[in-house]
């Protein structure tokens, strides 16, 4: 099975690309699920096609989901919502409701990640296209196994022999219930999903990520930023898809600026991301919604290319703890070490080598840092950071 998610800043237009990604992949007899994880969902209406809290077959091949935290609430942990509402309730909360007790921050990756795996393990579809919420969102869901474990491991040591045991004083001091036996058993359950689910993530054969993006200035640093801490947690990012390109055909005046401006981003987007694939979607003449449009966005996408393969699986970034500070590894093939050069300024580093440049946001672990060395080794240069303060 594939797991492809595709982000990127809102309004790039992911869910048109995801769509037409599972569109495609439905067309060449694979079994396709595309499952929205945003919570302002947006699939059916590019679809042209009323979605619900379960997958629905809306064409040969191709079925549709727009996930619903309540829903899914209802069916996947009723124990701990009723525990919850239990809890609520014994401090005189009464005037909300159960559903509105349950909904809090991350809930929505919580069950997104849990449903995702149960389509896994069933094996009933060939690929799953995951149409993400924007690039924050995106990185708390691929997060979220190892900030829930974190959790679990600070908050829950108690074990159920313990609480069973405590259960008659504790009860009464606190004035609220205590978790019961079955409750603890669904947090376990929902523990161990989890970390099955971090490993499906983490499993670059199986699960990549495509970034989208806008030929824009604004759009481009978000992807940059992006695509550096899904490296440093080791997600595999295949492709970079850019989207709204202007046609070359487009010959009227009142673009000819818009032109230019994609022209100087392109070239920034492929210095920024090589040596992932990069793939371009020109502007269409009309608005990506429905099958029609969304095969012609397709079509023009993959060509002649399999929408599920894995397009890249080469780790580019890579940061360790040192003595001393940090070193930050890039691959960079094809490149000769003469005529090396780096400039940071700011968050943004700027590394030349030969031909050969490229512009990468550092994470913040590093922006307290200044560049002390580098070398060049079997296709990757590592630089060591150290010391306070930047240097330009």
């Amino acid at each position: 099975m594939r797991i492809i998610l595709y982000t990127g800043k809102g309004g790039v237009g992911k869910t048109s690309i995801a769509a037409a990604t599972a569109l495609e992949s439905a067309k060449r007899g694979l079994k396709t699920l595309i499952v929205s994880t945003d919570a302002a969902h947006s699939l059916g209406d590019s679809l042209d096609t009323q979605l619900s809290p379960e997958a629905v077959e809306i064409r040969k091949n191709l079925w549709a989901q727009e996930i619903d935290t309540i829903y899914e609430t209802e069916q996947g942990w009723k124990k701990v919502q009723e525990y919850i509402t239990s809890i609520m309730t014994s401090k005189t909360v009464k005037d909300i409701t159960t559903e509105e007790l349950t909904i809090f921050p991350g809930i929505e990756d919580l069950l997104s990640l849990l449903r995702i795996l149960r389509y896994y393990k069933e094996k009933l579809y060939d690929v799953i296209v995951i149409d993400c919420a924007p690039t924050g969102e995106t990185l708390a869901l691929l997060s979220f196994p190892d900030m829930f474990r974190w959790w679990m491991d600070k908050l829950f040591p108690m074990k159920r022999r313990a609480i069973k045991l405590t259960k008659p004083v504790i009860e009464p001091l606190l004035g609220m219930p205590m978790p019961s036996d079955g409750v603890m058993g669904e947090i376990e359950n929902i523990y161990n999903q989890m970390d099955e689910m971090r490993k499906i993530l983490s499993n670059r054969d199986v699960t990549s990520v495509r970034i989208v993006v806008n030929p824009e200035k604004m759009v481009v640093k978000e992807a940059q930023r992006s695509f550096t801490y899904l490296n440093l947690y080791d997600f595999n990012v295949d492709a970079i898809v850019v989207n709204r390109m202007i046609p070359d055909n487009v010959t009227d005046d009142y673009f000819k600026a818009w032109k230019e401006i994609h022209k100087q981003y392109k070239e920034i987007i492929m210095e920024s991301f090589y040596p992932i694939p990069i793939y371009y979607v020109p502007l269409f003449e009309k608005e990506i919604v429905g099958f029609k449009m969304l095969s012609r966005m397709g079509e023009s996408l993959f060509k002649d290319k399999n929408p599920a393969e894995i397009y890249y699986n080469t780790k580019i970034q890579e940061i360790k703890k040192e003595e001393e500070g940090y070193t930050l590894s890039i691959y960079m093939p094809f490149t000769e070490k003469e005529n090396l050069s780096l400039n940071q300024k700011a968050d943004e580093l700027i590394v030349k080598a030969g031909s050969y440049k490229r512009n990468i946001i550092l994470p913040r672990t590093l922006l307290n840092y200044s560049i002390k060395g580098a070398k060049f080794d079997n296709d990757t240069l590592k630089i060591k950071f150290g010391g306070e303060g930047n240097e330009e």
